[in-house]
């Protein structure tokens, strides 16, 4: 996987789809020379190193007397500002003397079987080594004694590169890090689509898709949080690629905290792109002998397209990120109060929704916001954690022993990284508020942002949280987190350290779960941010699930679930049923619309059953069968994406099982036309020589004819007589099929 010629100083990482080369200059430095579709190694690439032919006019030179080397021309891998490179740089350290200009030069590299863990962060992993190879390139800058460790990881079975630094303090006197990227690599071209995913609380995830400008176009997020505005991914594809078809580069962040992630495109046309944590409001002091390191970045190369790209981050995540008992377990089928009652409830009203849910296949009940003392609103008493007595006279623990005696599981909700100013919590410790104790601080959701950079409030944090777990049968916890940061200090840390606050805060959040989760690993636990504001790779790690938006409306869920696939796979994603008018949009979709988009994601229902007609409760108990039948191939199937709801009327997507023998595909038309046009759904992903039937006709297909020809929809009304095969009629209308291998 990983190929170094001695004598060059070249280093070729190779996976099963993309190389990626690399060398040391003649000034030490390294200089980046291809990433792209796999080719074969040879003794030496140095061709691939390309300096003007003729003098470079108006330009700065490392060498006297030499006007053909210029890092402003040369591709790199780890960039630094003002010694002749004038673009965004991968490194800033300031010393002593006020200087920010780096050298960093080679000393040393090594190549490792398997993949190192990263200190106090999430990353990707190994279960044995000789699934991956790691090198470990050693950089230094004499003068600021300070090193530079570059990581780099190959995958053997996945299309996938993951990349990391460190730097070390090697000198006697601080200095202070203002930028460390995870990833910077320079592409030999500017003509490339940008995608990111971007949008707001509700809206998440929408793809966006520009072509590159000259210049720096980046998304970042300074929320505290990865943030719902942008997702810290971003792809560069070539034009003309497709979702089957074409080349196309992914980049993703394993963190939860501000990011930075962009391009930059020279005057010479090469495009370098970044990610790693926001420079923005950032700095970390460096003592001597003192390391800092960046979190990871995912690398994917992709030749056959987005969904290519799609199925190796999906691939990676689910098997490679994700951890624990529930990473591979199927996920249960839950219900949740919250829509059905919001704050107002009393135990027999959980335990009757409890009831009515289980009788039509409903395996978890999960009890939401509103359960603790004092909590009839969102003003009060986060941080305290004590069950409400006037609503729930039992208690938590004799609560979900009467939700499992009806045969269901218990879940609970919590918000354990907020306090609330009415709450006795914030009555003892209002030093614990994340914040500058000398600026007014800013108010939101009625609520602040515990300081977790404080050990105190991690150990406080868990000590409540293990002990009700310990006394009530939880099986499943809900993980929200509704307020970003304002005015973020801390007086944990000393004045010249205030721009850690950020990223201690995240380390401070990763140090307990990573204490609970695996101190409790029957628990699945699921996270939330206001839905998706921190829908990220660092939290997939302790949490192998995310609510994926707060709005549950099918039709905008499409949109959502559609660029969420993007990078995460479909058992990352929170997907539920909820009633109708929609409580987000007002609108009104039928039930199989609902259930047709909501089983493309860890299933479950938001909504009061008990006031489900017996009808209604039927639908849904097929819906449930229908689930749990086919529930590990749309948990754990590879999904493709047909039709875009960005581009068309129409969306459609399947999931395919590994053995290629089973699939389900769904369609979506969001307004009804008059007198529609016959139409196909050309399928992806299938065996071209197997036979399929579609379940529940007597058609049998090739797969090569699925893939090619096309699947003819199910009759639509077309405005004349609607007749019992009509199974599309008037806006949000869907319909699913099921195939099998035909024997």
């Amino acid at each position: 996987m990983i190929f170094v010629n001695e004598e060059k100083k070249q280093f070729h990482l190779q996976n099963k789809t993309a190389s990626y080369i690399f060398q040391v200059m003649q000034n030490g430095q390294l200089a980046h020379l291809y990433y792209g579709e796999k080719i074969r190694h040879r003794e030496d690439f140095s061709h691939l190193f390309q300096l003007p032919t003729e003098p470079l006019g108006n330009a700065c030179f490392p060498y006297e007397g030499d006007p053909f080397f210029s890092l402003e021309f040369v591709k790199q891998e780890a960039p630094s500002y003002g010694t002749t490179d004038y673009r965004e740089p991968f490194v800033d350290i300031e010393s002593a003397d006020g200087s920010r200009y780096t050298n960093f030069t080679f000393q040393s590299y090594k190549v490792q079987k398997g993949k190192p863990s990263l200190p106090d962060m999430p990353a990707t992993y190994v279960e044995n080594e000789d699934e991956a190879e790691t090198l470990t390139i050693t950089l230094k800058d004499e003068q600021k004694q300070t090193e530079l460790t570059l990581s780099y990881t190959v995958f053997e079975q996945l299309g996938v590169i993951t990349r990391n630094a460190s730097v070390r303090n090697t000198g006697v006197v601080p200095l202070q890090v203002h930028r460390l990227l995870s990833a910077s690599v320079d592409l030999p071209s500017k003509e490339y689509d940008w995608i990111t995913l971007d949008g707001a609380w509700i809206r998440e995830r929408h793809i966006s898709c520009n072509r590159l400008r000259k210049g720096v176009q980046m998304i970042d997020s300074k929320k505290g949080t990865s943030s719902s505005w942008h997702n810290p991914f971003m792809a560069l594809k070539k034009p003309e690629t497709t979702e089957h078809t074409g080349e196309v580069y992914g980049f993703n962040l394993v963190y939860s905290g501000n990011f930075y992630a962009g391009v930059e495109v020279d005057t010479y046309d090469t495009s370098r792109a970044m990610i790693g944590i926001n420079p923005f409001h950032f700095s970390w002091k460096l003592e001597r002998e003192e390391t800092f390191t960046a979190p990871e970045a995912v690398m994917v190369y992709s030749k056959d397209g987005l969904n290519g790209m799609s199925h190796e981050f999906h691939e990676l995540y689910r098997t490679r990120l994700a951890r624990g008992p529930w990473r591979d377990k199927d996920r249960p089928i839950l219900i949740n109060n919250w829509e059905a009652t919001y704050f107002t409830f009393d135990e027999e009203k959980i335990l009757d929704i409890a009831t009515d849910a289980k009788e039509v296949g409903v395996e978890l009940f999960v009890l939401d916001d509103g359960w603790f003392e004092g909590r009839n609103d969102d003003t009060t008493s986060l941080g305290d954690w004590v069950a409400d007595r006037k609503k729930l006279p039992n208690g938590i623990p004799h609560l979900g022993e009467k939700v499992v005696e009806q045969g269901i599981s218990f879940g609970l909700w919590f918000e354990p990284e907020m306090i609330s100013k009415k709450s006795k919590l914030y009555e003892q410790h209002p030093d614990w508020v994340l914040g500058h104790k000398a600026h007014h601080l800013s108010n939101g959701r009625n609520q602040f942002v515990l300081d977790l950079t404080k050990q105190e409030v991690q150990d406080y944090l868990y000590d409540t949280l293990s002990g009700i777990f310990d006394t009530a049968p939880i099986s499943y916890v809900k993980w929200d987190m509704n307020r970003n940061f304002t005015e973020a200090g801390t007086d944990s840390v000393s004045a010249d350290q205030q721009g850690e606050v950020y990223h201690r805060y995240v380390l401070g959040l990763y140090r307990l779960l990573e204490k609970l989760t695996t101190n409790y690993p029957h628990i699945l636990f699921e996270s939330c941010a206001s839905g998706g504001n921190r829908f990220d790779p660092g939290m997939l790690y302790y949490m192998p699930q995310t609510w994926t938006s707060d709005n549950t409306d099918a039709v905008e869920r499409l949109k959502i679930q559609y660029g969420t696939s993007l990078v995460y796979p479909l058992s990352t994603m929170g997907a539920h049923v909820s009633d109708v008018p929609n409580h987000q949009t007002g609108r009104i979709t039928s039930l199989s619309t609902r259930f047709h988009v909501a089983m493309f994601g860890v299933f479950g229902y938001e909504l009061d059953v008990t006031k489900m007609s017996e009808e209604e409760k039927a639908v849904v108990k097929e819906q449930i069968a229908f689930y749990q039948a086919n529930r590990a191939l749309l948990q754990r199937g590879t999904f493709h994406r047909l039709l875009s709801p960005f581009t068309s009327n129409d969306t459609a997507w399947m999931v395919v099982n590994e053995e290629k023998t089973e699939s389900v595909v769904a369609f979506y038309r969001t307004l009804a036309q008059p007198n529609p046009s016959l139409q196909r759904v050309k399928l992806a992903g299938l065996d071209p020589a197997k036979k399929y039937e579609v379940e529940g006709t007597e058609q049998v297909y090739y797969g090569d004819e699925l893939m090619n020809v096309g699947l003819l929809l199910s009759p639509i009304y077309n405005g004349t007589v609607h007749t019992n095969k009509t199974t599309m009629v008037g806006d949000y209308a869907s319909t699913i099929w099921k195939l099998k291998e035909w024997t």
